[in-house]
């Protein structure tokens, strides 16, 4: 069976996946400055034997032709991330980061590995299989523009249509061996909201001479939360959250001007557009009618990610013949955000949860936490699996 002829060449190819997310862990590098990372995964293919192609400065393009004729050629892609966080690690793993507030807190080391492991097991069948894989090694997925924008302008999806574009993310809150599929919307739009009180500062003790932008700026954090509870429908996922609040003043003296950053984050397109401008148009009226002015910026971010139904289900079957129906659930609509979205708009797409929590191993912690790691027995499952789903979905 397919199957078991995946798992064994998983198995043998696990002690160098484990090798190469080790490796990576170490040495992590932050969004669109991968350079290293990029030579490692250029290197690790060519040892393999697959071609690639540079793209987007520091992403990497495999392609894996299967031996077999077939009246067409179908495409399936697979897609992992490459950039690592401005996090410090914690512990003392002996495969800790050797940068100093630099960190793999999301799993893309995994994910590269996991991916490189997929690329090994594919090359070494490809006479028994027809069509092609294409490997995405993306750069940027953290930051905005994110990555996947920067590779479809660079035409990554072009020429024949794929089949599928599949991606996965380790899971912590999942125990490892469980694989979260979700059909329909499964993760947040996400937008920066920047916003700018201006007022006139002074003394403390004297604030009827002054224009408090802080008061006036507590205001429009609670007009806004209120603006979203009370104007979203109450069925459609919504998050509004300020995570910096800069007033730069001192016990008895009220600064000049207050500057927030906060996130908004939907499922929802037109009503998306449609928060960007009450909260605007709120924002602003609050700070005139106070005296003050308001400077509203949204900068906006990734589109919600769609997992096309039918081919969610096609992946829910496919984990679930090779891990067990009982290790195969639906996770729940996730309200981060990732920039697979522009892969999923682009063609029928889904992206899966990989479970890699285990409490007796610590490896439980958040992902974006300085705590994070993952059970490496997961890796054993991620690359046979995604092989799976790749054949399967190429029509072997």
């Amino acid at each position: 069976m397919l199957i078991d002829t995946l798992k064994i060449a998983a198995e043998r190819i696990r002690d160098q996946v484990v090798r190469d997310r080790r490796h990576l862990h170490a040495r992590p590098e932050l969004s669109f400055h991968e350079y290293g990372t990029a030579e490692f995964i250029k290197s690790r293919l060519d040892e393999i034997g697959v071609e690639w192609k540079a793209a987007a400065e520091t992403g990497v393009i495999g392609l894996i032709r299967g031996g077999l004729d077939s009246a067409d050629d179908p495409l399936v892609v697979l897609r992992a991330d490459i950039d690592a966080l401005p996090i410090t690690e914690t512990g003392n793993k002996p495969y800790a980061s050797q940068r100093a507030g630099v960190m793999h807190a999301c799993g893309h080391d995994a994910h590269t590995a996991s991916l490189l492991g997929t690329a090994a097991i594919l090359q070494s069948m490809r006479g028994a299989f027809h069509g092609t894989v294409k490997l995405i090694f993306q750069p940027g997925e953290e930051v905005l523009p994110g990555g996947a924008s920067l590779m479809l302008k660079e035409g990554v999806l072009e020429g024949p249509s794929p089949a599928a574009v599949v991606g996965q993310h380790v899971m912590p809150g999942l125990p490892c061996g469980v694989i979260g599929v979700r059909s329909g919307k499964f993760m947040a739009s996400m937008d920066e909201l920047r916003v700018t009180v201006y007022g006139k500062g002074g003394h403390g003790a004297q604030p009827h001479l002054n224009i408090d932008p802080v008061t006036i700026s507590a205001q429009i954090i609670v007009a806004l939360q209120q603006l979203v509870s009370r104007m979203a429908n109450p069925t459609l996922p919504t998050v509004l959250s300020f995570g910096k609040v800069v007033a730069n003043g001192a016990v008895n003296v009220i600064p000049d001007q207050v500057y927030m950053e906060g996130t908004f984050r939907t499922l929802d397109e037109s009503w998306r557009d449609e928060a960007h401008a009450r909260m605007k148009k709120a924002a602003e009226g609050i700070a005139s009618a106070l005296g003050a002015s308001c400077e509203f910026q949204v900068v906006r971010g990734y589109p919600f990610l769609m997992n096309e139904e039918g081919l969610a289900a096609v992946v829910r079957q496919l984990a679930a013949e090779y891990v067990g129906a009982e290790n195969v659930v639906d996770p729940g609509i996730w309200m981060a955000a990732e920039d697979f979205a522009y892969y999923s708009q682009a063609a029928a797409g889904c992206f899966y949860l990989l479970g890699t929590g285990n409490e007796g191993k610590g490896t439980c912690h958040s992902l974006h936490t300085a705590q994070f790691d993952i059970d490496e027995d997961a890796l054993l499952i991620s690359t046979g699996l995604m092989a799976y789903i790749a054949l399967k979905r190429l029509g072997n």
